[in-house]
């Protein structure tokens, strides 16, 4: 069996994340190809749409948010993510169980005494006059009826796991800050999430497996759980069986893909890209050393915005005062660093909406 290395790996994640050559697509089918961009802070996905897409322009995504093509919804890992209408209403009942699951492991002890299908029902009823809801909000309108839980509970169970809601914009806009507000998918969308099949057998999470694989692989089956936070996706692989390839990795791990697509040679050089907080390039795995040394690893779930030279994480970078700051990892040499300044004065550019190209490259 072929043994893919660590830099081929983290060439093909490169490529299959649109971050190895920007690609002439439209951002709406960019989110589809990434499976959604994580979303928990509403500004980040321009960021990342921005290092993928050439030409990429901030309202575009503004206007798919608006014209309702793409939503925001808690789905994978139960993170707030960008996802394509059509991927929600596809998507949100496989996920369902495992929503469930993640908030009874914070509020188990609250929800305790709780009917969560009559917490369901009373939430739908309520929301099915159309209007938004906060979760605060909505929680109080039931806490008469369930004092016990406490308003965060309430809502938490109800917003991010029982019923399918989209947060609607202002949230999410470019350069604007909203407050979440809530709507049924079947209010915004005009219909009603798809339902799970009958039987066992599983076409979501065998879609999944495919666009994940498209975006992510090679890939592990515990990558393909840290993507979707999903503990029911074995099954669908196994069923799948036929139709993968397989590698492993330098540690013996048996990594999965769809045959067909290219994996980019190892030697490919890697442009400099700056990546949002929390991007997919680095939550979609389970080994993130893909891009992050062991000894950055901590960067991977603290938000820090980081810089990729060569493909790997070498910087961290903020913006302050319409200038992108960024604060090294390790030493850079003096072409990495006029490959970072070019890029992180491009990208000032793009936040500040032209009006600064500013740059200041710390030293370590």
């Amino acid at each position: 069996m072929t043994v893919l290395d660590a830099r081929a790996l983290n060439r093909a994640l490169l490529a299959r994340q649109l971050l190895l050559d920007r690609a002439d697509m439209p951002a709406l089918d960019a989110v589809a190809h990434l499976g959604g961009l994580q979303a928990q802070e509403p500004q980040e996905p321009f960021v990342g749409l921005w290092s993928r897409l050439r030409g990429f322009e901030a309202p575009a995504l503004s206007d798919l948010l608006t014209g309702r093509d793409v939503v925001r919804a808690h789905l994978m890992r139960r993170t707030v993510h960008l996802v394509t209408a059509g991927d929600l209403l596809a998507w949100r009942a496989r996920h369902g169980a495992m929503l469930r699951q993640r908030v009874l492991g914070v509020y188990r002890r609250e929800l305790a005494g709780v009917d969560l299908g009559e917490l369901e029902s009373a939430g739908r009823e309520l929301m099915s006059d159309g209007e938004p809801r906060s979760m605060g909000g909505l929680a109080r309108e039931l806490a008469g009826r369930w004092p016990e839980p406490g308003p965060r509970a309430l809502g938490e169970m109800l917003l991010a796991a029982l019923i399918p809601v989209v947060q609607s914009p202002p949230r999410g806009l470019w350069r604007t800050k909203g407050a979440v507000r809530n709507f049924l998918v079947s209010s915004w969308l005009g219909r009603e999430v798809d339902p799970l099949p009958a039987d066992a057998s599983d076409p979501v999470g065998r879609a999944l497996v495919r666009r994940y694989l498209t975006a992510y692989g090679p890939a592990a089956t515990a990558d393909l759980r840290a993507w979707s936070g999903l503990a029911g996706l074995p099954a669908a692989v196994a069923a799948m069986r036929g139709e993968l390839v397989s590698f492993r990795d330098e540690r013996g791990r048996e990594l999965l893909d769809l045959p067909g697509l290219p994996r980019t040679d190892a030697a490919t050089p890697a442009p400099v890209r700056f990546l949002p907080a929390f991007d997919n390039a680095i939550l979609g795995y389970h080994d993130r050393g893909r891009v992050i040394d062991d000894a950055h690893r901590g960067l991977s779930v603290s938000g820090a915005r980081v810089v990729l030279v060569d493909g790997r994480a070498a910087a961290t970078w903020e913006f302050e005062e319409g200038t992108v700051v960024v604060t090294p990892l390790h030493r850079l040499s003096r072409v990495d660093r006029a490959a970072v300044a070019e890029e992180g004065s491009a990208l000032a550019s793009f936040l500040s909406d032209r009006d600064s190209d500013r740059v200041r490259v710390g030293t370590f």
